[in-house]
C-alpha cells in the first residue's frame, strides 16, 4: 500500500516525464508516442518504476531498451525540473505497460464468445 506521500510524488513524477518524452522523446525514438501510465515509487523515494504505453511502434521490446539505455538522460532531464522539489532524484526503471494488449485480447476473445451460436436453456421441471 503505497501511502500519500509516495502517491503525490509519483503523480509529480508522471507530469514531468511526460514533458521531458514529450519534449525530448523524438531525439532516441522518432514517430512513436510514449506514454507514462503508471509510477511507482519506493518508500523511501529513491527508487521509481515508470509504466510506459508505446504508440506507433512495432516493436516495444526495442522500444523499451532503447528509453532504459536513456535512463541517465532522462532522469538529469528530470533533475533539472524538479531540483527545487526534492532532495533526491529517483533512480528510473522503465517497464512497458501492456494493459492495452490485454484489453484488445480480451476483446477479441469476447467478440468471439458473442459469434458462437446459443445453446437453448434447459428448465428444470
Amino acid at each position: 500500500m503505497e501511502s500519500k506521500r509516495q502517491q503525490k510524488f509519483a503523480g509529480v513524477l508522471q507530469e514531468e516525464l511526460a514533458q521531458v518524452f514529450q519534449r525530448d522523446g523524438g531525439a532516441f525514438l522518432p514517430n512513436t508516442l510514449v506514454t507514462i501510465t503508471r509510477v511507482r515509487v519506493s518508500a523511501d523515494l529513491a527508487v521509481a518504476k515508470v509504466y510506459l504505453s508505446f504508440f506507433n511502434t512495432t516493436n516495444t521490446t526495442l522500444s523499451i531498451n532503447t528509453v532504459n539505455s536513456h535512463a541517465g538522460e532522462i532522469r538529469y532531464k528530470l533533475g533539472a525540473r524538479i531540483r527545487h522539489q526534492v532532495r533526491v532524484v529517483p533512480e528510473l526503471t522503465f517497464f512497458v505497460d501492456d494493459t492495452n494488449e490485454y484489453v484488445e485480447r480480451m476483446d477479441h476473445i469476447f467478440e468471439k464468445i458473442a459469434k458462437e451460436p446459443r445453446q437453448p436453456d434447459e428448465e428444470a421441471e
